[in-house]
């Protein structure tokens, strides 16, 4: 349903940015003890921060499908990292561009089912940005620190400097000249920073280097950069003249990487997420909560939402917020606008709980709710209850105590899953059927 708000300008630029395995509390408005990140910190300070925003998957690929579907990850294909998304998919970006808008993505992809770090997008590939609704790209298909190569619309270039800083001065251009043409943009900004393998330069890790392991200091400078990358970014679209007509939306792909040692992988100090269970790849809230900010000057109000959601609700959000085609989106879908949130007219409750899924994973949060069984514990492992109010961190297990909310949620769940079931075989595709990838 359209809702008509304040919020709704003519035409508003939208950026969606988002980081790759950024942990909870690695900001500095949340308090990390080492982290600077003064850039993040003022968006905060000016726009929405969204406390109990979620990653639909807690692992990257699926996240990604999800932001630009609107539906959870299993129903378009992704079901793990390097999955191939469906090309039958409704998507985000087609919608902007028949909306009028110029679109573009820059950086990391990972939705054409490479998992290669020296991937390069050929044009030749199916699942190109350019295939799938952008109108100009400079992507890699996973990984990129310092000196990237990166394909512009299929070309590899050799580009030199930090990874992120290279992405958003290339976008800047791309947003610089679009805007003289008149033309309203929606442009992906996907980092892959703070992604193993860590890279950064001496002057980004000489803060860290004598306060934590090599490693992890090695992070905290990919992560200086990122956000210096940000500043450049919101201060662009203040010297364009376009701030006040751009939404910004940072958050990242899933939750942050843990801080115990596995297999060739050492783990990151300090901890990445905080009192939150969990890390990337869990259910739990330290592999799904992530951090969030809705920045759009003089139209958001700033303040700190509590609002439960997650990245199925961006492109239902962005249907209201830029006036896209309702029937954009696949009637079978996952989120709900946040217009209402944005616009400081917050529901007392989400009426719309939200399902997650990754291999036998699954969770249903409902407001202070939350049932869960990890990835780990396999499809006949047991289910765990928790009020996400009263135990954020997930230490109180209420699965006896409170048997009549497990029983109605795991019907509900249930159900979800039955109708996820049916996404995958491809019911909700004009053909009724998911074509061969």
């Amino acid at each position: 349903m359209m809702v008509t708000t304040p919020l709704m300008a003519d035409k508003p630029n939208v950026i969606l940015v988002m980081s790759d395995d950024q942990g909870w509390t690695q900001t500095g408005y949340y308090g990390h003890p080492l982290l600077k990140t003064p850039n993040l910190d003022d968006m905060a300070a000016k726009g929405l921060r969204m406390d109990r925003f979620y990653a639909t998957a807690p692992m990257c690929s699926p996240t990604r499908a999800a932001v630009l579907t609107g539906r959870s990850n299993d129903r378009t294909g992704v079901f793990t990292v390097g999955d191939p998304i469906n090309k039958q998919e409704n998507l985000l970006s087609t919608a902007f561009r028949e909306a009028g808008y110029a679109t573009a993505h820059f950086g990391k992809w990972h939705l054409n089912g490479s998992n290669t770090p020296d991937h390069q997008i050929p044009i030749s590939d199916p699942l190109n940005p350019g295939e799938l609704g952008f109108d100009y790209w400079l992507s890699i298909s996973t990984q990129f620190n310092l000196n990237p190569v990166l394909s512009r619309k299929g070309v590899p270039e050799q580009f030199e400097g930090d990874g992120s800083e290279v992405i958003v001065a290339e976008a800047l251009k791309f947003i610089s000249r679009e805007t003289k043409k008149g033309r309203p943009v929606f442009v992906l900004v996907w980092y892959s920073t703070p992604h193993r393998v860590f890279e950064a330069t001496e002057e980004d890790v000489a803060p860290y280097r004598d306060r934590t392991d090599k490693g992890s200091a090695l992070q905290l400078g990919e992560l200086a950069a990122m956000d210096r990358s940000i500043g450049t970014l919101r201060r662009g679209l203040r010297d364009l003249g376009i701030a006040r007509n751009t939404l910004v939306w940072f958050t990242s792909d899933n939750g942050g990487l843990p801080d115990i040692d596995y297999g060739e992988h050492l783990g990151v100090h300090p901890d990445s997420t905080g009192h939150l269970r969990g890390f990337k790849k869990d259910l739990y809230e330290g592999g799904i909560r992530v951090p969030t900010i809705i920045e759009w000057p003089g139209t958001i109000e700033p303040r700190v939402s509590h609002y439960p959601s997650a990245t199925t609700d961006i492109f239902p959000t962005l249907i209201d917020v830029a006036g896209l085609d309702s029937n954009a989106i696949n009637a079978v879908n996952d989120g709900l606008s946040l217009a209402p949130v944005l616009a400081n007219d917050e529901p007392a409750r989400r009426e719309v709980p939200m399902g997650f899924r990754v291999v036998a994973g699954r969770a249903w949060l409902d407001n202070d709710w939350k049932l869960v069984r990890n990835y780990t514990s396999g499809e006949d492992g047991e289910f765990e209850l928790y009020n996400l109010v009263g135990d954020p961190s997930e230490s109180n297990n209420l699965i006896r105590q409170r048997p009549d909310i497990a029983a109605r949620m795991m019907k509900e769940l249930s159900a979800w899953d039955a109708s996820v079931e049916r996404s995958i075989a491809g019911a909700d595709y004009p053909s009724a059927e998911a074509l061969p990838k």
